[in-house]
């Protein structure tokens, strides 16, 4: 494994360049365990995208968490719930990855649910353009079968993402080990990115 110097800019537009070259709506996600900063570079890639002349819906994993009652049902703080039972994988595949298939309606759902009041958000499906693109940002989202097109993973070593975890979410550690773990993160992201140092990002080549 080699990795060269980048910037999170040069990281968006080769992003924007891998979207370019795919016919149809794109699907594009940045992974990252949350000291990574996943939503900022997705941001950034959806800039660039709409700078492309493409359509673009952001839209967060957060907004497709399960409701408390089964997120929680092993308690606050397991590691394995935390890892297994907190994403709604199947609503956000039905909702907003796949009406972006080849034969799909183009219709988005960009949120369903609040974690915060535990509830419904009732949002409105958005038609994406042609050529349109969503971009995904989450943590803990690959290995879960979920059809995306372009992916960004934002890596960095455990103990880096243990210095920069807040103390209340240390429990949350062990399940990113075993993403790390059980997920062959390098092989299933298309663009890995080493943010031990975000000021220093660099592009793992190989």
């Amino acid at each position: 494994m080699r990795a060269r110097p980048t910037t999170l800019d040069e990281v968006a537009r080769l992003v924007v360049a891998r979207a370019g070259a795919l016919d149809g709506w794109v699907r594009v996600a940045v992974d990252g365990a949350p000291p990574t900063e996943p939503a900022a570079l997705a941001d950034l890639v959806a800039e660039r995208l709409r700078v492309a002349g493409r359509p673009v819906l952001r839209v967060s994993a957060d907004d497709f968490l399960r409701p408390a009652s089964v997120r929680l049902e092993h308690g606050r703080e397991d590691p394995d719930a935390f890892y297994e039972d907190r994403l709604d994988t199947g609503a956000l595949a039905r909702e907003v990855l796949d009406p972006l298939e080849p034969a799909g309606t183009g219709l988005v759902l960009p949120s369903l649910w609040d974690a915060r009041r535990d509830r419904a958000t009732r949002a409105d499906r958005v038609p994406l353009g042609p050529g349109g693109a969503v971009v995904l940002d989450g943590s803990l989202l690959l290995g879960r079968w979920l059809a995306l097109d372009v992916v960004v993973h934002l890596a960095v070593r455990p103990a880096t993402l243990a210095r920069r975890t807040p103390a209340e979410l240390a429990w949350t550690l062990p399940a990113y080990g075993r993403y790390a773990d059980e997920v062959g993160l390098q092989e299933v992201a298309d663009v890995v990115v080493l943010v031990d140092d975000p000021r220093h990002p660099a592009l793992v080549e190989g």
